[in-house]
């Protein structure tokens, strides 16, 4: 089983391309596990996978740490919405406008009445990866 520590010795802070591909499938490995039952997912690990995708900033990612973030009230505690922003939060509405799935209707809801709260004034990709670097980074 894979869990946080060996994450960062296998991806490090900055995973290359090349094992995107894994970490989206640890993640939805873990976000089954979690939606079957609140604990039984490694919600951190889910976080660190979250945190590696949005610094991949693919917007293709959006639904997939979407749906992580839904699995359960941990999970949604743990996972930020900001990760969902790789690629900025006017890329990321666009891309869910686009989709007519649920879950995609559902994320930009979210997003836009947070936005409308003004919980994204100020909100730079760049400046939130340091941040993100900062935490992982320690």
């Amino acid at each position: 089983m894979t869990d946080v520590e060996e994450c960062w010795r296998r991806y490090g802070l900055r995973p290359v391309d090349a094992d995107l591909d894994e970490i989206r499938a640890l993640l939805r490995e873990h976000t089954a596990r979690e939606r079957r039952s609140q604990g039984e997912g490694d919600t951190e690990l889910m976080r660190l996978c979250c945190f590696y995708l949005f610094n991949s900033g693919d917007v293709d990612d959006v639904l997939l740490i979407w749906s992580a973030k839904q699995a359960s009230f941990d999970a949604a505690c743990s996972i930020d919405i900001e990760f969902l922003l790789g690629h900025g939060l006017d890329a990321t509405k666009a891309h869910l406008s686009a989709n007519r799935a649920p879950a995609a209707a559902a994320a930009l809801d979210r997003l836009r009445k947070l936005e409308a709260d003004g919980e994204f004034e100020g909100f730079s990709v760049e400046e939130r990866s340091a941040s993100y670097d900062r935490y992982y980074g320690d």
